[in-house]
């Protein structure tokens, strides 16, 4: 399947019209794990959408970086839409966590799409109800489970949405993602290690309870 019939098929619902623009005048690509697609600061150049592989979203907060979401396939990346209609620096980065080919859209083109064809805004009200759900589902992580429970589901998700177990991470990665300090996540890893719920290796964790 051709990299041009795969959007066609899979964006279908943006109309021929729109996809026939967005593929004459946007890029594919393909990134290696570790490159920054958007970065936190700048004016936004291009709009992502991922067709196969995984971006991480995150932010700094007092130095520290938070993990806000992944874009999977299929997927864009809402916090750059947002900041390309209101012509904002960006407040995010985006880092590919794995190898990813990604659609680049000319971020100049967007806010003009979105009155030429309404279409467009099928795509990003669904990342905007994604990302919505998603963050009730955090504050819900953050009112009412111990860092224990944090730290079981962020494992859980990261070996879902990578589709790799062991999970090659340290210590540190996770503290900067759920905004603690390293020395929690060593404690609260011991701990599940006990508990026969993961085994810590020399640079990765298996999670016995992933799926």
């Amino acid at each position: 399947m051709t990299d041009n019939y795969f959007v066609e098929t899979i964006f279908y619902y943006l109309g021929k019209d729109l996809i026939k623009e967005i593929l004459t005048i946007s890029d594919i690509k393909t990134f290696p794990l570790g490159t920054v697609i958007v970065r936190e600061g700048q004016y936004i150049k291009v709009i992502p959408i991922v067709l196969s592989g995984l971006v991480k979203v995150s932010t700094q907060v007092e130095e520290k970086e938070l993990l806000l979401y992944y874009i999977k396939p299929e997927q864009s990346c809402i916090m750059s839409f947002s900041s390309c209609l209101k012509n904002e620096k960006s407040k995010i980065c985006a880092i590919t966590e794995e190898e990813s080919k990604i659609l680049l859209i000319p971020a100049d083109r967007i806010v003009n799409w979105v009155v030429e064809f309404p279409t467009i805004n099928k795509l990003f009200y669904q990342q905007y109800d994604l990302r919505y759900s998603e963050l009730i589902d955090t504050i819900n992580h953050l009112l009412y489970y111990k860092l224990d429970k944090r730290l079981l589901d962020y494992l859980t998700e990261k070996i879902n949405v990578t589709r790799k177990n062991p999970l090659k991470i340290s210590h540190k990665e996770i503290a900067a993602e759920l905004g603690t300090a390293r020395e929690v996540v060593s404690r609260l890893v011991k701990k599940l290690e006990k508990q026969n719920i993961l085994k810590q290796h020399h640079d990765s964790i298996e999670l016995f309870l992933a799926q």
